[in-house]
């Protein structure tokens, strides 16, 4: 306290001047780097209060600090526009993938602007980049032995020809008996559903009964991991600043011992798998995906953002 008022005291002109960094904004040998992310938002729908405050408002707030601090910050974001949920809001709104995107990045963009939220760069997830970094990350984790080929029983809409996505699948919840849960997820008990499991399964596009059919993915062969995962963690709480609740969930997941994760899905809207047999069908599914969007959005802003996420030492 009596520091702050000493501070207060001497009034502006004592103060550090602020760091003006370079563009684009890179790390900097002897300095603080800061990079700063948000959640992506998806990019179906018009964000309202609940979006800014739960997602980008956080993170904005935080990166002022952090440059009011004279740290060398990056805050970057965008919008999350493959998957399930593109394709169904084209399907309601007679429109393409692309062209929905194109839509609501423009929407989203025009209201974080107008809120002053503060990032260094806005973009999405629907470019090159995305591409070239989640296909070279699944070379890698395919030459590694990290990937397994599996035929699973998937619900299939015979009226639309087309085996139906989790997001596509509505149906009554098999452990609390909601009667709109999805197909991957039930929003009333929060339980993770396999959608074959749903009782009195409805395709979403035309009401019509699904079909249970069996068809090839790709999953990710997350046991193999849990043997390096163990202790890396064990370091990472000891060392790291996790929240309680980012400590309790993943020491649930660690107990009841990971599974083999479903890596492709069904649908057309979506990063190709180059691999044969999965070229025409699949797409990566959202959570192999997604994640990698903020390694592509920093690419998009600048060709060296490696030195922002392989770069442990700055």
């Amino acid at each position: 306290i009596i520091a702050a008022v000493d501070a207060w005291a001497r009034g502006a002109a004592a103060l550090p001047k602020p760091w003006q960094p370079q563009k684009p904004v890179l790390p900097v040998e002897g300095m603080r780097n800061v990079l700063i992310t948000s959640a992506l938002p998806y990019v179906n729908n018009v964000p309202h209060l609940g979006n800014i405050i739960g997602c980008v408002l956080s993170a904005d707030t935080f990166a002022r600090y952090c440059r009011l601090r004279n740290w060398n910050t990056l805050y970057v974001c965008g919008t999350d526009e493959y998957g399930t949920a593109t394709e169904t809001k084209a399907v309601e709104e007679g429109l393409t993938p692309q062209e929905i995107c194109n839509k609501y990045n423009a929407i989203h963009t025009d209201i974080y602007r107008w809120f002053d939220i503060s990032f260094d760069y806005f973009g999405r997830t629907t470019t090159p980049y995305q591409t070239m970094i989640a296909q070279d990350i699944f070379q890698r984790l395919l030459a590694r032995g990290f990937l397994l080929q599996d035929t699973v029983e998937q619900l299939q809409c015979e009226d639309c020809q087309r085996f139906l996505a989790d997001r596509f699948v509505e149906g009554t919840c098999p452990f609390c008996s909601y009667e709109e849960a999805r197909g991957d997820q039930c929003d009333k008990c929060g339980k993770l559903i396999n959608a074959v499991e749903l009782k009195n399964p409805q395709c979403k596009l035309c009401r019509g009964v699904p079909m249970v059919k069996p068809t090839q993915h790709l999953f990710l062969d997350l046991p193999k991991l849990e043997e390096q995962l163990e202790p890396w963690l064990e370091q990472s709480w000891a060392t790291g600043d996790w929240t309680a609740n980012a400590r309790y969930i993943t020491r649930s997941w660690i107990r009841d011992g990971l599974k083999p994760r479903c890596i492709t899905r069904d649908l057309k809207w979506g990063t190709p798998v180059p691999l044969d047999g999965f070229r025409d069908k699949v797409v990566f599914y959202v959570w192999f995906d997604a994640p990698i969007g903020y390694l592509s959005i920093t690419a998009n802003y600048t060709d060296q953002w490696e030195r922002w996420w392989k770069n442990p030492q700055q």
